[in-house]
Parts: structure tokens; sequence; C-alpha cells
């Protein structure tokens, strides 16, 4: 059997002693609010779809075993959080061995070539793909371990705090654009998880929107959903100092306070986003060369 299956076992067995330990009753605390219950069945939820998804993936598309998923060393919230990356990135796995019929899309810039595909589940998924000038590893520091500094050379972005890390490849991050004049879809703040896997030399970055104690709404933003994010990193065949960079896209950016955004703004400005992000990140790593 597959590693990451056991391991979601695990989880799931964690997330299901915590919560049947702390069920009302005679010895117990007084019974639950609703917003406890309500918060309860989204976690139990989650784990349920995540372990679905592991069971039903192939044995071809196991990763490597997480190394931060023994149930004893965290809370429910925090296991719910793992959850949610380990099924996040199980869904990108199987949209990546499926046989998907991509459509290119009309890019201003060659940057990298954007594609789409409307999926069961998750509506239109755009791909972005780019050869990048720079090893894998340099990315993963810059697209992971460097998340806060994101803002320094994406002018996209006016903030990324990490929130919560949890063990070593899951954190909670709060993400804000940068205002912007004529931007046709408005400003936008987004909840997150963050999860990190890897499958033998290539490093699989997901991200999904959490629901679990979001912060307030910002002044000024819309509060959008990422229902899936996912950028795999893998050494340039023969040239490992380059790196074939892939990024799958879905993102419910919610309606302004003007009204319902029409989806041909969406199916533009999304695509046209992850190419503007490859193009900062680009000129990013330039500047920033090892002489």
């Amino acid at each position: 059997s597959c590693a990451m299956l056991r391991a979601t076992v695990k989880l799931c067995c964690g997330i299901a002693h915590d919560h049947l330990r702390r069920l009302p009753g005679k010895h117990c605390s007084p019974p639950r609010r609703p917003r406890e219950k309500q918060a309860e069945k989204r976690v139990l939820k989650e784990m349920l779809r995540g372990f679905t998804l592991l069971c039903l993936a192939p044995a071809a598309a196991c990763l490597e075993p997480a190394r931060d998923v023994s149930p004893s060393q965290f809370s429910s919230v925090d296991l719910f959080y793992i959850t949610q990356g380990e099924t996040a990135l199980q869904r990108a796995l199987s949209i990546l061995q499926q046989h998907t019929s991509w459509q290119a899309e009309t890019m201003l810039d060659a940057v990298a070539a954007v594609s789409s595909a409307a999926l069961p589940g998750l509506g239109k998924v755009f791909r972005a793909e780019a050869v990048l000038a720079v090893p894998v590893a340099r990315l993963h520091r810059e697209l992971f371990e460097g998340i806060e500094q994101m803002p320094q050379w994406n002018p996209t972005l006016s903030q990324v705090k990490v929130l919560q890390r949890i063990g070593t490849d899951t954190l909670v991050t709060h993400e804000v654009t940068a205002p912007s004049p004529g931007n046709l879809v408005g400003q936008r703040d987004f909840v997150s998880v963050q999860h990190r896997g890897r499958r033998e030399t290539a490093i699989y970055l997901v991200g999904t929107a959490t629901h679990v104690e979001p912060l307030p709404l910002q002044e000024g933003c819309i509060r959008a959903e990422s229902r899936l994010s996912c950028i795999i990193l893998q050494p340039l065949a023969g040239d490992p100092g380059r790196t074939r960079f892939t990024w799958l896209l879905s993102m419910d950016l919610k309606a302004s306070a003007a009204g319902w955004i029409p989806t041909s703004i969406i199916n533009r400005v999304l695509p046209q986003s992850q190419a503007d992000f490859i193009k900062h990140l680009c000129r990013h790593l330039s500047a920033t060369a090892c002489p």
C-alpha cells in the first residue's frame, strides 16, 4: 500500500479520536455551540474527502511519506489543515494524470504558455507552463520557504503573511493583492493552506482556501478563494540547472460590491495573472542571480 495512504489513515484516526474524546456526556463539558458543531462537520467532511481521494488514487501517484503527519503531536485543527493540503495535492495529481484536452489561451506576451480546461468540481482550470533558467532548489526557496517576501518582487501583492506553520510542509497564509488603477476585478485577499509534497525529483507546492478560524474581512478587500493552486517544479531533462515550471490554477474571485463579475473578465484576468507572476519571478531571479 501507499505510504501517503497510511499517513492519511493516521490523520483520520487522530482527528476521530480527538473529537470522540470531547463528545458531551456525563463527565464531559456542556454541549457544544452551533458554531463548534459546524466547524466539526467541516473537519470530518474534509477528512473523509481526503481519505476517499487517497484511497482511489493509483499507486503511481503516491508521494514520498509526509514528514509531519503524526497525529499525536498536532491538534485536530492542525490535522485538518494538513488533510486539506494532502487532499489538494491528490486532486492536482489526478488532474495531471488525466488525458485532458487543454485549449491554448491568447496571452499578451510569450513568457509562459497558458492553456485551460473545464473540469468537474473545479470549473475552468488554467495551466501555465514555462522553463526557468534556475534549479528547482532555488525556486523552492523563493516560492515556499520565502513566501512572505513575495511582495518584494511581485507588485501584484501587497502582503503575504504566514499565520501558522504546521510541521515542516504545511503553512496557513493570508495574502492581500495590491490595489491597482484600472483593475477589472478589484482588490482581493485570500486565507489559504499551503502544502508541500515531493515525488522523485519533483516538488509540488499546493494551495487551497481554508475555512477554519479565518481572519476578519479586510477593509476594501473581498475575500476570494483558491479552489486549487498547484505549482510543479521539475528539473529539466538533461539540464538540472533549469526547471520545468507548471502551474494549475482555479479560483473563485467572488462578486464585488458592484455585483457579479462576468465570466469573460475572469477568464482573461486569471491566465494573465499567471503570466505576470512568472514574468515578475523571472525578473527577480535574474536580478538576484549569483555572479
